[in-house]
C-alpha cells in the first residue's frame, strides 16, 4: 500500500525541513510505504533553496514547482496529479499538524470502514489551540456544510484529509485557494463516499507567524458549500 503525502508549500522556510523530517518518521503500518510530494507555490523566501537541499539529501522526494502563486487548492491539484499512491493524505508545511497522527488517520480506511478520513480539532486538547474567532468561523462553515450535505461532521476545514486515490480521480477540483476544503467534502458526499472523522493534535499559529487564510476565504467557503453540492 503506497501512501502519497501531499505537502503544499508557500514561504515556509522556517518549518519546512523539520516538517519533512517528521513526515519521514511518521508512524505508519508496516504494510504502508510513504511517498512524499512537495508542491512549491512560487515561494519568494528561502523555501526553494531548502527544497533543493532536501532533494539532494532525499532523492526519493517528489517536488513540483509553480512558476506563479495560485493558492493552496491549486498546489494540491498539482500534488494530486503527481501522486502515485493508493491513498492520498494532505499535510500542511507549517507544523500546525503532527504527523504522529498518521496511524490513527489511516486506520478507518485500512480497516475497510471508510473511504475518506477527515481530522477534527474539536475533540480533546486540540480545541484549546483554536482562537475563538477561528473556532466560530470553522463551526459556522461546518454546520452549513452539514445542512447542505446531510452529514454530521465537526471540522471540514481541518487540513488532515485522507482519500482513497481512486475517488480523487473521479472528481474535478476547481477551487484554487481555501475553497478546496468545502468543495472536496461536497464532491465526496456526492460520490457516496464513507467519511469518518478522527481527532488530531493541533498547534495553531497566528498571522504574525505566517497564517494565510483570511476573511474572504470564509465567504468563499460558504459559497462553495452550496455550489459544489448542487453542481460541478
Amino acid at each position: 500500500m503506497l501512501l502519497s503525502v501531499i505537502i503544499p508549500v508557500f514561504n515556509e522556510e522556517a518549518t519546512l525541513a523539520a516538517l519533512v523530517e517528521r513526515v519521514r518518521d511518521a508512524p505508519v503500518p508496516a504494510s504502508v510505504t510513504l511517498e512524499i510530494v512537495l508542491v512549491d507555490d512560487a515561494s519568494s523566501d528561502g523555501t526553494r533553496d531548502i527544497l533543493a537541499r532536501l532533494a539532494e539529501q532525499n532523492p526519493s522526494l517528489r517536488i513540483v514547482y509553480h512558476d506563479h502563486n495560485v493558492g493552496k487548492g491549486g498546489a494540491l491539484h498539482s500534488g494530486f496529479d503527481a501522486a502515485t499512491g493508493d491513498l492520498v493524505l494532505i499535510q500542511d508545511a507549517d507544523l500546525e499538524y503532527d504527523p504522529q497522527d498518521y496511524n490513527r488517520l489511516l486506520a478507518p480506511i485500512l480497516d475497510g470502514r471508510a473511504d475518506v478520513v477527515i481530522g477534527t480539532r474539536f475533540h480533546g486538547e486540540a480545541r484549546r489551540a483554536l482562537r475563538p474567532v477561528q473556532a466560530l468561523a470553522n463551526r459556522v462553515i461546518t454546520v452549513l456544510s452539514n445542512i447542505v450535505t446531510g452529514r454530521r461532521l465537526t471540522d471540514i476545514e481541518c487540513c488532515y484529509k485522507v482519500f482513497r486515490a481512486e475517488l480523487l480521480h473521479r472528481i474535478t477540483l476547481r477551487e484554487k485557494r481555501f475553497g478546496f476544503e468545502p468543495e472536496v467534502v461536497a464532491k465526496m458526499v456526492r460520490l457516496g463516499a464513507r467519511i469518518e472523522e478522527i481527532p488530531v493534535a493541533y498547534r495553531g499559529r497566528t498571522y504574525a507567524d505566517g497564517k494565510k487564510i483570511g476573511l474572504r476565504d470564509g465567504f468563499r467557503a460558504i459559497w462553495c458549500i452550496v455550489r459544489y453540492r448542487l453542481r460541478d
